[in-house]
């Protein structure tokens, strides 16, 4: 009997430890290679793996694509009614096309909508030659835009994201470049449309972000796959109080990881975080004084009030403002003079200048000699 027990507590043992181990295995899923949760209003990392590691992030260059077309037609340099005819650069395009032949017209909505739901390589080299006129010139508009959002770690060598060794971007970059698109409302129909037809209904168009259909809180932008990339999404969500939020997933080994890594992202920034004004009014801000001016003061104000991404739940945020305890004439108008900060508990989210209101000239021996003059006067 007592071995016959130690014998069956045995074989349960292992039985439990091989259900535990199988269920670990099974719901142990490899990570992607970067992710990225950001805030789209204040740009705001949340949550992020390898958020800053140089990566290949496929097609998905064609969201800084769309952004510099975005920004033509908002500045008015075309409009989404206008025709443009495709040069002979569209033959013979590689990978995905709308079958644009030299010489056809298309109008740039419809151009767009090839690119951001069904991934066309022709309609992009139309629209580039457009944009830029030529598509070097293209590519060299988009290494600047980069460099002026501050994107040090991208580089882009085509507008299509065809796969280069020479091209790279991160998840944070990318991120970043989302939050940018969100702000263009003629995009959205496009970037929440999954299925739709150009060329007059002979061409259709199907979106690789599944998401545009399942997910609900879903506003764009962008997933697709390669062989050297793995699979790639760029997805941002908007809630019931208009907060949006932007995840980017690079190199994940199949569309769900992918996917599902993208909606859990999105979902902890709903559930776990708000955005709330960094307020300080400039009646707070005491004067500061000048030595060695024609005034004894100047009053300063804060560059600009902005915003935070912090955790719900969170009190109000705590201001430091560092200003030196005098000036010293001359004093510009719009001078930066210190920095106004702000905290939540311990953690910097906001930082901005301090800039003095008006100017205050040195004083000098005609400016005292004229007030005595006034005194005297005066008496």
């Amino acid at each position: 009997m007592l071995r016959k027990l130690r014998t069956g507590a045995v074989f349960i043992a292992i039985c439990v430890f091989s259900a535990l181990f199988m269920g670990a295995a099974e719901s142990e899923e490899p990570e992607p290679k970067a992710y990225v949760l950001m805030e789209a209003e204040t740009h705001t990392v949340l949550n992020e793996l390898n958020a800053d590691k140089r990566l290949n992030g496929s097609y998905l260059t064609k969201l800084m694509s769309v952004l510099l077309i975005a920004e033509d037609i908002q500045n008015g340099e075309y409009s989404l009614a206008d025709e443009l005819t495709a040069s002979e650069s569209v033959t013979n395009t590689k990978g995905a096309v709308i079958w644009l032949e030299s010489g056809d017209k298309i109008t740039v909505e419809e151009l767009l909508k090839s690119v951001i739901i069904g991934n066309a390589n022709d309609a992009m080299t139309v629209l580039a030659e457009k944009s830029a006129g030529s598509i070097e010139s293209f590519v060299m508009d988009m290494n600047a835009k980069a460099f002026d959002l501050g994107l040090r770690d991208t580089r882009f060598v085509s507008p299509y994201g065809y796969y280069s060794p020479d091209e790279y971007t991160t998840a944070h970059d990318m991120a970043v470049i989302c939050c940018q698109l969100a702000e263009y409302d003629f995009l959205a129909p496009m970037f929440t449309t999954w299925r739709d037809f150009v060329k007059g209904g002979k061409t259709e168009l199907v979106s690789e972000n599944t998401l545009t259909r399942t997910y609900e809180r879903h506003i764009g932008f962008k997933a697709c796959h390669s062989d050297e990339a793995g699979y790639c999404i760029a997805e941002g969500g908007r809630n019931e109080k208009g907060s949006t939020f932007v995840s980017v997933v690079l190199g994940a080994e199949n569309e769900d990881i992918s996917f599902g890594t993208a909606k859990r992202l999105l979902r902890s920034g709903f559930s776990a975080y708000k955005v709330t004004f960094t307020m300080f009014p400039d009646e707070m801000l005491a004067p500061v004084k000048v030595k060695n001016g024609t005034a004894s003061a100047v009053e300063i104000y804060l560059k600009e009030q902005g915003k935070a991404a912090v955790p719900k739940g969170s009190g109000e945020l705590r201001a430091r403002v560092v200003i030196p305890e005098y000036l010293t004439a001359p004093v510009r108008i719009g001078q930066p003079i210190g920095t106004a900060a702000f905290y939540n508990d311990d953690m910097l989210v906001y930082e901005t200048e301090l800039l003095t209101k008006s100017a205050v000239t040195k004083l000098s021996y005609s400016y005292v000699l004229g007030k005595l003059l006034e005194k005297m006067m005066e008496k």
